[in-house]
């Protein structure tokens, strides 16, 4: 092995050439992890980011891994697991063997879970060496990340404010480089809100392109598992790990994981492309935010695409979006808040509140306009390839704050109406991502949500590896002062 990398050099570098070095040897799996460690006890304690941390296991991990490395030799290199020896963390919603997982719950402060959720096996099984977990918001319900148990997590580009949610733990470490690629989730922009704000990609898959299991309910749509990371190589890298069918009846349409192993590169010429700046709703967005992503539209016309303003009709997906999310939340969530409610934050109670109100009559409207809008958004990919919106309606906010109550002035009934941006594309089910888009004036990052027909995965992250590979905006790291202690228990 020749001369490594610095820390600092190691800390920058995709998940792509990470994996590469330690496969061909020009990098450790130990060394991957310490400049992980290095990074973490540097700039933790400022945003709160990683909340478990096992260095003596990811240790026992990484060592495993190099001896897997000289093992296979050079001429079996291209055998080793797709992610060999990459250090991450996991989000601490997703059940981790044998390592602390709260849910950002009181109720779940010291649990110790015996098995893997099935995105959590699959990336062990392609090689990740587990570091510990990364905070989320309780229950991963909202998009701000504050518990009771761990506190707020707040943005590697602003300390002061948040870094979303409910992936917002993933988010920030990413930003922060403190890993390439990490596990997260979106039922209403988790993925995506905490990706804008934090300057990455956050990917939402089709329905059944990474399975969330275990379930209470196998037809389970609403919700999804996905990956994060600061390039699109390496989300396509991650579903390589995390994609294909679940175990059992597979009652929801899977992707091969091979798919995401094709190249990226992709011509845009005669790409149709839609630009919304309000879902055709109304829906608030800040002027910075759209001043942000407007000035990217031309990008899309140079690379040979055609933009025009237009969007799906989305006026069902408010009606949808609200009611499968407050009975997914009694199924999930209603027994603890019947037993507990006391420990449960106001906002989890408020919806399984809601969805123990609705009625028969509600569940027979809310599927006729599940209907209705799956028609309209057929219609809409007859004569467009691409929709774009923005991905959060707001810039990173106080994080001192539950949620932002006004926008432009405009008051916001609920807490989950600052998340419409993200909640309405929920709805119609599509393939969507958050994509590195440039900066406030203040140098706030700012998303683009780009969003394509259901199972055009891959075909989105190659749309996404175009942009990226035309502007570099994720390349921006933030300028975040060193810390004075790890910050993790």
């Amino acid at each position: 092995m020749g001369l490594s990398p610095s820390a600092e050099a190691i800390q920058a570098m995709s998940a792509v050439e990470l994996t590469g070095a330690i496969r061909t040897k020009q990098l450790s799996a130990r060394e991957a992890l310490d400049a992980q460690l290095q990074q973490i006890s540097a700039v933790n304690s400022r945003i709160n980011a990683v909340v478990t941390l096992d260095p003596e296991g990811a240790h026992a991990l990484a060592t495993a891994a190099d001896q897997r490395t000289a093992a296979a030799g050079d001429a079996a290199a291209d055998s080793l697991p797709p992610l060999h020896g990459l250090p991450m963390t996991h989000k601490d919603t997703h059940n981790t063997r044998g390592m602390r997982t709260t849910q950002g719950s009181v109720l779940f402060r010291d649990f110790v879970p015996d098995a893997d959720d099935l995105i959590i096996a699959r990336l062990k099984a392609a090689g990740a060496v587990t570091t510990g977990k990364s905070n989320v918001p309780e229950f991963a319900a909202g998009s701000h990340t504050f518990n009771d148990v761990f506190g707020t997590t707040t943005n590697p580009y602003a300390p002061e404010l948040s870094a979303g949610g409910s992936s917002g733990g993933a988010a920030a470490a990413l930003g922060a480089r403190i890993q390439a690629i990490s596990d997260g989730s979106d039922m209403g922009g988790s993925l995506r809100i905490p990706a804008s704000f934090c300057n990455v990609v956050g990917f939402r898959p089709s329905a059944g392109a990474v399975p969330t299991w275990p379930s209470p309910d196998l037809w389970s749509w609403l919700a999804r598992s996905g990956p994060m990371a600061r390039e699109v190589a390496d989300i396509a890298l991650m579903l390589t790990a995390v994609a294909g069918p679940r175990p059992g009846p597979e009652v929801l349409p899977s992707i091969p994981p091979e798919t995401f192993a094709q190249p990226l590169e992709r011509d845009l010429t005669g790409l149709k492309i839609a630009w919304t700046p309000d879902f055709g709703l109304g829906i608030p967005v800040d002027k910075q935010v759209l001043g942000v992503l407007e000035a990217q539209l031309g990008i899309f016309e140079q690379l040979g695409a055609s933009v025009e303003q237009a969007c799906p009709d989305l006026r069902d997906a408010d009606l949808v979006f609200r009611n499968v999310r407050a009975l997914e939340f009694v199924h999930s969530l209603g027994d603890l808040v019947r037993d507990h409610a006391e420990l449960i934050k106001p906002e989890i109670r408020w919806n399984v509140e809601q969805g123990r109100a609705l009625t028969g009559q509600d569940i027979a409207d809310t599927a006729a306009a599940r209907t209705r809008l799956a028609l309209k958004v057929h219609e809409f990919f007859g004569g467009y390839d691409v929709l774009l919106a923005p991905a959060a309606q707001v810039l990173p906010f106080d994080a001192g704050l539950r949620y932002p109550e006004t926008i432009n002035g405009e008051a916001l009934p609920t807490y989950l109406d600052w998340m419409r941006s993200a909640c309405v594309i929920s709805a119609t089910g599509l393939p969507a991502l958050s994509m590195p888009a440039g900066f406030s004036v203040d140098g706030l990052p700012v998303g683009l949500q780009m969003v394509m027909n259901h199972g055009e995965d891959f075909q989105l992250l190659q749309v996404a590896a175009a942009f990226e590979q035309a502007t570099g905006y994720a390349r921006r790291a933030p300028a975040l002062t060193a810390g004075d202690g790890v910050g993790v228990s």
